[in-house]
């Protein structure tokens, strides 16, 4: 009689029974051993398979699995074999389901697996078991700080730390959410403690580090990153961030050095990357940026949709294009935001008088924001609105300041408060409408608004562009730096203010006394072409055009603002490279405001940057009566010197391409005739157009904060508004 192997139909039948076990399809696959054994039942092949698919006897309550069979399972985990971890798991747990440790590893299988919510209902269940599990204790704490509840986490780790005191993971923890909530000297505490308990923990070591950089404690941040380079000098993270710390020191060499080891290290590290480049335009090193500024901007756009989020700020200056600003703010804005719950959800709402409207900054003081804004705090209507300041910017006791805290109805510092309690503070105080003068720009507190600080929440003036993000509900702006036909590229519904969006100061004092073309290091005569724009705003196309009207107007000089020695040193070389003496870029100091404005009196003609226009700056130039040429692009940035001269009645000045821009530079530079008429209609308008109209421009917002907190009072989604214009005060 032939043995059972050389039997065709047993073979097929143990493939089939054994494809079926592989794939946990027990019914079919003991089916089929069963077939094999009913013909031929000493096949011993068939009955161990058999045997293999019949659960183990239960084990007794006080049971453990072998340590073999733990040390397997870890090692599993430890490869980063999860499949094969879950399927061992899941055979122990089914013997010993009474043994936390199985829970636990369970909950730290889901977690490796970004299944943050199964992970902490595993990490619960060991708890259910043994209430006195502090690795359970500190594991679930960081699970729910993946699930961004932050103050549930805290409490699981204070539970850790109750049953073990020294346990450095749980220190760490709670510090990343400390931090997390803007709680730095928590935060800072519990890294210091991590690190007395485990001196090598480089990850606390590397947090403690962002935490001191975010509380603007320089010096120790920068030594923090340094320790971990000693430990291992190829964390590209660290190299990233001591180079920030650097840039915000000044020391603009030494962070290009740091960017540049860091992305050395780690060629996709798209943070040093985009800072890297950032920083080269901060410094006009544009010979570093490649062949081009397309190649430049397409390496971004490869950047933005990698899953590290670069800050969006700094990308608006190197792209017009809309889509991709939008998809930059949105990978921001859901890597760091998309976690962080809602507070309560807010009552149903009734009609109140007057609206209580919170404005959000760091810059209530002598500062770009507070020059435009001061007119409107303070001819705000108070029998409409009740005006609430939320600082969390330096105490800066300035002119400024005064002037705010004088011209609103209360006046919050909230600088020592995290996140969640500015919201419960502006929910306490009964904010209707939440205006966020920050944006995604350095100091913002965006975790705030993720908070929801109140029903109605608006983005207007310091981000000149889309948040993209979904607890952002209205953007302040004008046609025309949203035309319609570049709307789908912003997420918030859309309040249209009639002439500009940006509000103006119409009573800045400009010093009576003009400085002499010697003493701001201009020469006796010839034409002032003048740019004080951020040097970031540069761009190497602008500045040809520059180059090539300097070659054309006999004895012109650029007039531009003396920001750092290195784009000093490189606009000059740069000008040597296209035939022009560098000398003749002159770069001015830095004054106070209104000599400052006094000293455009000694300039013929601003020039405007092209991807980043100039915004404070632009309404500098005009309100001391000096004209700009502007090109308008795709971009909110690259479109307000458009939306400033429109709402001065100056049309004629606004270009929509470099050619026409430069012409149009050309004509004015050469035809004295034509740019004094052009200076007349410019000192004209400033009395009458609607610019420089502070109470216009405030009435006119006032309207519109009115319509969207009807809307919300009706139980109205947010829509895009037109706001009507409340005409000359």
């Amino acid at each position: 009689m032939a043995t059972d192997k050389k039997t065709p139909g047993v073979e097929q039948l143990l493939a089939r029974a054994e494809r079926h076990a592989r794939k946990n399809e027990i019914q079919l696959a003991a089916q089929a051993y069963q077939e094999v054994l009913a013909r031929y039942p000493r096949n011993e092949r068939a009955a161990r398979g058999l045997a293999a698919l019949r659960p183990p006897p239960p084990a007794t309550a006080t049971a453990t699995p072998a340590q073999a069979d733990l040390n397997a399972l870890i090692a599993l985990y430890n490869q980063g074999r999860l499949q094969e971890a879950q399927a061992r798991l899941r055979t122990l747990l089914a013997r010993y389901p009474g043994v936390p440790l199985l829970h636990n590893l369970q909950g730290a299988i889901a977690g490796a697996a970004g299944r943050f919510a199964d992970a902490a209902a595993s990490y619960r269940q060991a708890l259910a078991l043994a209430p006195e599990f502090a690795e359970a204790h500190c594991n679930l704490g960081n699970a729910l700080l993946e699930l961004g509840r932050h103050a549930e986490a805290i409490e699981s780790l204070e539970r850790a730390l109750l049953l073990r005191p020294t346990m450095a993971e749980a220190h760490y923890n709670l510090g990343v959410a400390w931090q997390a909530l803007n709680g730095l000297d928590r935060a800072i505490a519990h890294y210091g403690q991590a690190l007395q308990a485990n001196p090598g923990f480089a990850k606390a070591q590397y947090n403690l580090g962002n935490a001191y950089k975010v509380r603007g404690d320089l010096d120790e941040a920068a030594a923090c990153f340094r320790r971990v380079l000693a430990i291992d000098p190829n964390v590209a993270e660290a190299h990233y961030n001591l180079g920030v710390v650097l840039q915000e020191q000044k020391r603009l060499d030494e962070a290009i050095d740091c960017y540049d080891r860091a992305v050395a290290r780690a060629p996709q590290f798209t943070n040093a990357r985009a800072a890297l480049l950032i920083l080269l335009g901060r410094t006009c090193a544009w010979h570093r940026f490649g062949a081009s500024l397309a190649e430049l901007t397409a390496g971004l756009a490869i950047a933005a949709n990698d899953k590290q989020a670069v800050p969006p700020f700094g990308l608006l200056s190197l792209a017009t294009d809309p889509g991709f600003q939008r998809h930059a703010a949105e990978c921001y804005s859901k890597a760091n935001f998309g976690r962080i719950a809602e507070l309560d959800p807010f009552p149903a709402a009734t009609w109140q008088t007057p609206i209580n409207v919170g404005y959000f900054s760091a810059d209530f003081h002598n500062h770009a924001t507070m020059y435009l804004m001061a007119r409107l705090f303070a001819v705000h209507d108070r029998a409409r609105f009740r005006i609430h300041a939320y600082s969390f910017g330096p105490d800066c006791q300035d002119a400024m300041r005064a002037h705010l805290v004088d011209n609103v109805d209360v006046f919050h510092d909230v600088r020592k408060l995290d996140d969640e309690a500015v919201a419960r503070l502006a929910r306490h105080e009964n904010i209707h409408i939440a205006v966020d003068l920050k944006g995604f720009t350095e100091h913002a507190r965006t975790g705030i608004f993720a908070r929801r600080a109140a029903p109605i929440q608006v983005s207007y003036l310091g981000y000149p562009g889309t948040m993209a993000s979904p607890f952002m509900d209205y953007l302040v702006a004008d046609p025309v730096v949203i035309p319609a036909e570049e709307r789908a590229h912003y997420s918030e519904r859309i309040i249209y203010l009639p002439h500009s969006y940006q509000v103006n100061d119409d009573r800045r004092p400009i010093a009576a006394t003009t400085p002499t073309r010697a003493e701001c290091g201009l020469p006796d005569s010839g034409f002032v072409f003048c740019c004080f724009n951020h040097n970031y705003k540069i761009s190497p196309d602008a500045f040809a055009i520059w180059m090539r009207l300097l070659a054309r107007v006999p004895g012109s000089v650029l007039w531009l603002l003396r920001l750092n020695r290195w784009a000093e040193a490189n606009l000059r070389a740069e000008a040597v490279r296209h035939g022009i003496d560098a000398d003749r870029l002159v770069f001015a100091e830095r004054v106070e405001l209104p000599e400052h404005l006094a000293r455009h009196r000694l300039a013929d003609l601003f020039l405007d940057t092209f991807n980043y226009n100039a915004h404070t700056t632009a309404s500098d130039a005009l309100w001391a009566g000096l004209p700009m040429v502007t090109c308008m692009g795709r971009s909110f940035p690259s479109r307000v010197g458009a939306s400033l001269l429109h709402a001065l009645d100056l049309p004629e000045l606004v270009t929509a391409d470099p050619a026409a821009y430069e012409a149009l530079a050309w004509a004015l530079a050469s035809e004295p005739e034509r740019l004094q008429a052009v200076r007349a209609k410019l000192q004209a308008n400033l009395a009458s157009a609607p610019l420089f109209d502070a109470l216009r421009f405030t009435r006119t917002l006032e309207s519109a904060y009115e319509a969207v907190y009807r809307r919300h009072v009706d139980g109205l989604a947010p829509a895009d508004l037109d706001a009507p214009d409340a005409g000359p005060a």
